[in-house]
């Protein structure tokens, strides 16, 4: 276990972690009050809220500092691949639109979403299948898809740095060193606290999917605190929670049992009679567990979220309606609130992390326990 070795090194730590909230805080509220003026200078919280949870087409830093996105397009005329920044004018505002030499098509960029236009403005199409027959599929490089390479790499350069320590002994006959000494508690309290108890007998074979989802969800939870490298929030959308829930429903369903499809198909103690109301019941009960599992980690991340930049919306509020001397007794508070719902973040980010992957491998128990 990691240790702190003095109660000067506690003080100090703690210290640089609220300093590091503040500045977090204050990040939030500058950037966002500049990028969510509305047309009549006022201060709309809402488009700031959503402009932060929801996917974007580029990485938001801070006013008029972004990173556009490749947009690429797949449409009935060709491949179109272009920047994002094609859709932004001089006021960092996406009010173009953008005429593609390759297809002739020409696009423009609505609330997030791009269309297909005619020359004389009318939308002709948006992403999707079989719409009509101007209709394209959009496999843009999205916030969130960068997100997701960046958690990825993170991870890859973590445990690859851990293989190459076993490798070379360390850990084995030595004290671990490194990442290893960050990681390895974390990796034994999956096996011993999450995998055996719950899975059981040949609880080996999960590890790697345990693992794997449980520093994804992790990392990605941190890293949606962090809004001054863009604010990847890639665990707050729905979409990526839906497919780790997917393989969860995936790897439940290819290892269960004939004890575990027995017990779907007829219960112990049903009688006849009851089995075709059972069964409905039944398939309901295998179909909602991953869908609260999709459920459950998208809403706590967002809600969390949203808590924290609803208070901070407050300050530029009350600025606009009641001055400055409210706006600054209000930003006392609600910055000491933000640092607290931060500092409470941090802990919602590991226990989102660990109930995921204690209820995947309670499913996986299920599946594949023997029934008598």
């Amino acid at each position: 276990m990691l240790e702190f070795k003095g109660f000067k090194t506690v003080i100090q730590r703690t210290f640089l972690i609220v300093i590091a909230q503040v500045f977090t805080v204050f990040t939030i509220s500058a950037n966002d009050h500049a990028d969510s003026a509305s047309h009549d200078g006022g201060f709309n919280a809402g488009e700031m809220i959503m402009h932060h949870v929801l996917d974007a087409n580029e990485i938001h830093i801070a006013d008029g500092i972004g990173f556009p996105l490749p947009i690429i397009l797949y449409t009935e005329n060709g491949l179109d691949v272009f920047s994002y920044g094609q859709f932004i004018d001089e006021a960092h505002e996406p009010n173009l639109t953008y005429s593609s030499a390759s297809t002739n098509n020409t696009y423009a960029y609505n609330h997030g979403h791009i269309t297909q236009i005619s020359a004389n403005g009318d939308e002709l199409a948006h992403a999707g299948w079989g719409v009509n027959k101007h209709s394209f599929l959009d496999f843009s490089i999205t916030k969130n898809v960068v997100g997701v390479f960046v958690i990825l790499l993170i991870m890859f350069s973590l445990f690859l740095s851990i293989a190459r320590s076993y490798t070379k002994g360390i850990g084995r006959t030595s004290a671990p060193k490194g990442s290893q000494s960050i990681l390895e508690p974390f990796i034994l309290f999956i096996r011993d606290e999450v995998a055996k108890p719950s899975i059981g007998t040949g609880y080996q074979k999960f590890m790697p999917f345990l693992l794997s989802v449980f520093f994804f969800i992790w990392i990605g939870n941190l890293l949606g605190l962090i809004p001054f490298i863009g604010g990847l929030n890639v665990t707050g959308n729905i979409a990526v929670t839906m497919i780790l829930a997917l393989f969860t429903f995936v790897i439940t369903t290819i290892n269960g049992n004939k004890g575990y499809w027995m017990h779907i198909v007829l219960p112990p103690g049903v009688p006849a009679w009851l089995l075709p109301i059972m069964w409905p019941i039944e398939i309901i009960g295998v179909i909602s567990k991953p869908i609260v599992l999709m459920l459950r980690l998208f809403a706590n991340i967002t809600a969390g979220h949203i808590i924290i930049l609803s208070f901070t919306g407050l300050i530029f509020i009350f600025y606009g309606t009641s001055g400055a001397g409210v706006a600054y007794g209000v930003s006392v508070g609600s910055v000491l609130f933000s640092v607290f719902m931060l500092s409470l973040e941090l802990l919602v980010a590991f226990l989102q992390a660990y109930v995921f992957t204690l209820l995947s491998a309670i499913y996986f128990g299920q599946a594949v326990e023997d029934h008598h």
